[in-house]
């Protein structure tokens, strides 16, 4: 067979592999069942996201008073801009200490929303230009009764 025949051949078995390979990707993205979110939503309406709130307000109120305290003490500019971006820093991660068990439950809540409804990717809904089912409302009502049963 001369060369010319056997490049064209392989050509062809090439195009025919990735027409092949492009038809099942295609088919397993027309199975995947997408789910959506509005993620914000969810972390308002937790069961615990108002007392989380407060702990982090009160934390908060306690680190402002103690850093105005040091920053009316010192006499140098820089080190009261150092307390109190020290301050801050520290808030934020009591802040981030806080919220992070929320933001496990939601995890697991949307997770188990989305295997009970056999959905296999969940995406923000911003993030969701067209199609999609809302599952917001699921979301919610599984962290409602993770809460209620002490889950």
């Amino acid at each position: 067979m001369p060369v010319a025949k056997k490049i064209v051949l392989l050509a062809a078995i090439a195009v025919f592999a990735g027409m092949s390979a492009s038809t099942s990707a295609w088919a397993a993205a027309a199975e995947e069942r997408v789910g959506a979110i509005d993620p914000q939503r969810v972390l308002f309406q937790h069961p615990k996201y108002e007392q989380t709130l407060n702990q982090i307000k009160n934390i908060a109120d306690q680190k402002q008073v103690a850093a105005k305290g040091e920053i009316d003490k010192e006499p140098d500019n820089n080190k009261k801009a150092e307390i109190f971006q020290n301050m801050r820093r520290s808030i934020a991660e009591e802040e981030q200490k806080l919220m992070q068990p929320l933001f496990k439950e939601i995890d697991i809540a949307v997770r188990t929303v989305a295997a009970a409804k056999k959905i296999t990717v969940v995406v923000d809904k911003t993030a969701l230009f067209y199609g999609g089912q809302d599952i917001t409302d699921d979301v919610v009502q599984e962290l409602k009764k993770k809460n209620a049963s002490g889950g």
